[in-house]
């Protein structure tokens, strides 16, 4: 699939099927890919809201497939992975064939489908490296999920209370949340409650030692107010980018904000983030979202992948190349 330029809205898109050789770097291996999914961050890039990204191109972030050729003793191998910079700085995933550095690739699980390995990338990068960068989770610490049944806010759940912390999620309307988790999740309604109060009332005071904030803007002041001292929120979006700011409270409480954008992460930093969980998925604390057969597309459906993606579908929208 090829972006010939960018679209003015998601309703513009028309991408094309080209077919063309594509070989590999010494450093590379080929994969035939066998699924690849749809992410956010792909709608944006075909319609100008990242400068950055280059056109023309083949969109695609995530993606698992079979190595058909490489370095010695890797052909055969079934792998998945995620990057930054595929289908956004250089050519991507949404095609049947993908040249990647050998060191991105990470081992497919074997109880995995091919489809649920291509939906890990960009969700459970993000949660991990939000993680990462702010303390993992420890057993004790309460942390707090404002999107809770967004793909990133059901990542930071199940990552979270794979390491046997607390969770409380927020909703913006009455609905339980949807993912797997290792431990119960309180949900909190914040049409009906005040999300900061409340927090306070099931921690005894306390507050959130770590708010994982998927939303932005919306939630910032309520994440701010539900924050325990040297409380942590993680920042991964915003819809308004200026948001009021008590630096008063922010030093007085120490608290820590960290901003996380996966796009700055290459091929090869982003494989080493998810190597990382792999035990969680073969242990089963960590699962893959499930992939509902309405959600997957072909590669000559892609502008209605990408349609869906845009009107905000919560199901993990997937490509099958081949």
């Amino acid at each position: 699939m090829r972006l010939v330029a960018k679209a003015d809205d998601p309703a513009s898109l028309a991408p094309v099927i080209e077919r063309r050789p594509l070989s590999r770097a010494a450093n590379e291996v080929l994969i035939e890919v066998k699924s690849a999914a749809v992410n956010p961050s792909d709608v944006k890039a075909a319609t100008g809201l990242m400068p950055y990204a280059v056109f023309p191109r083949t969109p695609g972030r995530d993606y698992a497939g079979v190595v058909i050729d490489g370095p010695a003793g890797s052909v055969g191998r079934e792998v998945f992975g995620s990057s930054g910079d595929l289908g956004i700085r250089r050519d991507g995933t949404h095609a049947t064939h993908l040249a990647v550095e050998a060191d991105a690739v990470v081992e497919k699980p074997k109880n995995l489908s091919w489809d649920e390995a291509a939906g890990i990338g960009v969700p459970f990068v993000t949660a991990m490296e939000g993680f990462r960068r702010a303390g993992m989770p420890k057993q004790g610490e309460t942390v707090l999920v404002m999107g809770v049944n967004g793909k990133v806010g059901q990542a930071a759940v199940q990552i979270a209370t794979w390491n046997e912390a607390r969770v409380i999620g927020v909703v913006r309307k009455n609905e339980p949340y949807e993912g797997h988790a290792n431990s119960r999740v309180d949900v909190i309604d914040a049409s009906a409650t005040d999300v900061a109060t409340r927090v306070r009332a099931l921690t005894n005071g306390k507050g959130a030692d770590i708010v994982f904030n998927t939303v932005g803007d919306p939630y910032f002041q309520a994440a701010h107010q539900s924050l325990a001292l040297r409380g942590r929120q993680i920042l991964i979006a915003a819809i308004n980018p200026i948001v009021p700011f008590n630096i008063l409270e922010f030093y007085r409480s120490q608290h820590t904000h960290v901003g996380i954008d996966t796009l700055g992460l290459s091929s090869t930093a982003t494989g080493a983030v998810l190597r990382e969980l792999g035990s969680g998925f073969a242990s089963g604390h960590l699962k893959p979202f499930a992939i509902k057969q309405s959600a997957i597309y072909s590669l000559d459906e892609a502008k209605a992948a990408f349609l869906a993606v845009a009107g905000s579908s919560r199901d993990r929208i997937i490509l099958r190349p081949v």
